[in-house]
């Protein structure tokens, strides 16, 4: 089985996950190509001065400066890049000029021949053309328990809301938010961690959600677990009053 991954160039956690990934892929499946979009850790694309300033405005001061010293460092340290990653394990990179759903760029993806899309913190809206590319569809990672938590930050909310339990969901991506099927799902107790210790769990137990998910679909031995529309809940990215309450609970970014 062939395998398009579709990810992005964020500088702190996606290089050594991709890389774990890749080294640890399922016998007879291979990844032929790698789409990587431009990081934005806030949901949308902003430019660098942006991003920073609305860090700030929402997180204050004191994480800008950590965030922005950690984010250069990682920006030098060429083991933290997805592109540095992808050339180690000599996986091709699909440049796309054009939004992945126009036309030039799914018949660029298209020309891999991929059995089967991953989506790993893929950062633009799928639409159907491209989520029917391959025979055995787009599937993505969300770091929570679908149908709980859909949308943005989960990790932040799920500590927020001090829920004792958190996890990750391997879904088929439809036209929805965070709305398809789910392949893969496996809990996460919270216990004490920051919110940095939790993106670091969620996103291990991620990559290995994926992977037993990519054995089961390459086996056809795929049984879905229902996104129940009914039960769902959905967050969007935090605003400084959030933040505030989140500290206010004694909870930690780092």
């Amino acid at each position: 089985m062939q395998v398009t991954l579709i990810t992005q160039d964020e500088p702190f956690y996606l290089a050594e996950n991709i890389d774990f990934l890749i080294r640890n892929f399922p016998e007879h499946s291979t990844i032929v190509s790698c789409v990587v979009f431009d990081p934005s850790p806030h949901g949308k694309k902003q430019s660098t001065l942006q991003r920073l300033n609305h860090t700030r405005k929402i997180f204050g001061w004191k994480f800008l400066l950590r965030f922005g010293w950690k984010f250069l460092m990682n920006k030098l340290d060429a083991g933290k890049k997805v592109y540095k990653v992808l050339e180690k394990h000599q996986i091709p990179v699909i440049r796309l000029e054009k939004k992945i759903n126009h036309a030039d760029s799914l018949a660029k993806i298209k020309a891999y021949q991929p059995d089967l899309l991953i989506s790993v913190q893929g950062n633009q809206i799928f639409r159907k053309p491209l989520i029917e590319l391959c025979p055995k569809g787009c599937i993505n990672l969300h770091t929570a328990l679908l149908p709980k938590y859909r949308g943005l930050m989960p990790t932040f909310w799920v500590l927020k809301n001090n829920e004792k339990y958190t996890g990750v969901s391997v879904f088929y991506v439809d036209e929805g938010i965070d709305s398809g099927p789910i392949i893969v799902q496996k809990r996460v107790e919270i216990g004490d961690r920051s919110l940095e210790a939790l993106i670091k769990h969620t996103k291990q137990v991620g990559m290995e959600a994926i992977l037993e998910s990519v054995d089961l679909i390459q086996k056809d031995a795929v049984t879905l677990i229902e996104n129940d529309e009914k039960q769902q809940t959905y967050f969007s990215f935090p605003e400084r009053k959030d933040v505030e309450a989140f500290l206010k609970q004694g909870k930690k970014f780092y």
